[in-house]
């Protein structure tokens, strides 16, 4: 695994950090580090799109971001999760690997 895709890693486990800090945040203290985070969070998504085509870095940070904050609501705040719900989230995770597919492809016959 490239240092790109640690920057992936990183950016997509901040973002289920800032997503959660929008439900709990309720002082200004808390809200600004929120924002601290979130700041953090789009310098490493930067990164990432330094080495990576931006599209797959943004999809993948989009419906890991999707796909956890479904989850979070679920298992942290007492959410609801239904199989339409699971349906989309395979349609997201099967979007994001065609997208990883197709840019591979691309890189491939760009050289």
């Amino acid at each position: 695994m490239n240092r790109y895709w640690i920057y992936v890693l990183i950016t997509c486990a901040l973002e289920m950090v800032w997503v959660f800090g929008f439900s709990t945040a309720q002082s200004a203290w808390h809200w600004a580090l929120v924002i601290l985070v979130i700041i953090i969070d789009f310098y490493f998504l930067a990164k990432a799109c330094e080495g990576l085509p931006t599209g797959t870095v943004y999809a993948v940070f989009a419906g890991v971001g999707s796909i956890g904050t479904v989850l979070m609501d679920y298992f942290l705040f007492e959410g609801s999760i239904d199989l339409l719900k699971l349906f989309f989230i395979g349609v997201l995770v099967a979007g994001v690997i065609g997208l990883k597919l197709s840019d591979n492809k691309t890189e491939e016959g760009m050289q």
